[in-house]
């Protein structure tokens, strides 16, 4: 039975002859050492100084016409070199040149990250596995300019930044904190749990973007809303009860918002809401995740209400049209309608 859990791998203690090492086995055999010898005091193997003698032992011609065979470092270096070169995996660019151009496409018109790329081409299986390169491959590809992509157009780049540990003040508190909030909504196993929140557009005098995130099937609903007020956001979720009717309460059976003024009065529409701790965005990771996609087609400064319904509606289909590798590279829009649907069977057969 292989081992996987002990560790027992060890590091390897060989390494390749440096050219200083190769001019020392020069000198050395010029003054008569014989190879085990050199091994000996270069602390190598014999095996290695007899290889490497071979390697660069060249032909030569005396003055006479006569022929002599000697070793030269520079020749062993350039064989070495040479060889090295050989090594590797080697570059498949070109087998894969019809999955370059789909990624290009998608990645420079459709905005899709080049991970979106390779999961939703290996599910639709619109590829031979051979055709293609994985995400790191892709990404690859793109650092050394070998696509018409640039890293400027990739949206998010991996980064890191270090935070600060500091306790603040709970300023106010609308509702039940997220800690109580069930472990059934915090696995995301179960359809109708949202998070809320709103996108700024200018910083005065503008609409803002009501944000709502389904946390299991990543569907993200665009709202334009006049103002950033409590009656703003209510108008906006009585719209919804409007649309959705008797089913409202199954397919929102709960919100999750931040401390914003603007979601004081969450609790009067009959939905459980839980309200996050103060400056701790990352406990609605799910709808700021999906803010930062907004922000691809809506960036920041843009007058929210110089935008058109379809405007917004083209962002809001966007999202929900994009493969999500935490999805399996499905499209929420896929999975949401999926619910309804199962929703809408159970409730008319009750």
């Amino acid at each position: 039975m292989v081992l996987t859990q002990e560790y027992t791998t060890l590091p390897r203690t060989f390494k390749h002859l440096t050219p200083y090492e190769r001019g020392k086995i020069c000198a050395l055999l010029k003054e008569g050492f014989s190879p085990s010898q050199i091994a000996k005091k270069l602390g190598r193997h014999r095996s290695t100084i007899y290889r490497e003698i071979k390697r660069g032992t060249t032909t030569q011609r005396r003055t006479d016409l006569t022929t002599y065979e000697a070793y030269f470092p520079e020749t062993g270096q350039a064989v070495y070199e040479k060889n090295r070169s050989f090594c590797g995996r080697k570059s498949k660019i070109l087998q894969v040149e019809f999955f370059l151009q789909y990624a290009e496409q998608k990645i420079l018109q459709d905005k899709w990250s080049p991970d979106a790329v390779v999961g939703a081409a290996r599910r639709e299986k619109l590829f031979d596995p051979s055709s293609m390169v994985c995400t790191k491959t892709l990404y690859n590809y793109i650092d050394r300019c070998l696509l018409k992509v640039r890293n400027i157009d990739l949206f998010i780049k991996t980064r890191r930044k270090p935070k600060k540990n500091s306790l603040r003040k709970h300023k106010r508190l609308f509702g039940k904190s997220i800690s109580e909030r069930p472990d059934s909504i915090e696995k995301c196993e179960e359809f109708g749990h949202w998070e809320i929140d709103t996108v700024l557009g200018r910083r005065s005098n503008d609409h803002v973007l009501l944000t709502l995130t389904e946390r299991k099937t990543r569907y993200h609903l665009l709202l334009p809303l006049a103002s950033k007020t409590v009656e703003a956001v209510d108008e906006a979720l009585k719209r919804l009860k409007s649309q959705y009717g008797l089913m409202f309460s199954r397919v929102f059976k709960s919100i999750t918002a931040d401390n914003g003024s603007e979601f004081a009065n969450l609790n009067v529409h009959g939905i459980d809401i839980y309200y996050a701790h103060p400056y701790s965005a990352w406990e609605r990771a799910t709808n700021e995740r999906h803010n930062g996609l907004v922000r691809r087609l809506i960036p920041k400064g843009t007058a929210i209400s110089e935008l058109s319904l379809s405007q917004i509606e083209r962002a809001q289909n966007w999202c929900n049209t994009l493969p999500r590798k935490i999805l399996g590279y499905r499209q929420p829009a896929e999975l949401f309608f999926r619910e309804i649907e199962r929703l809408t069977s159970e409730f008319q057969n009750s």
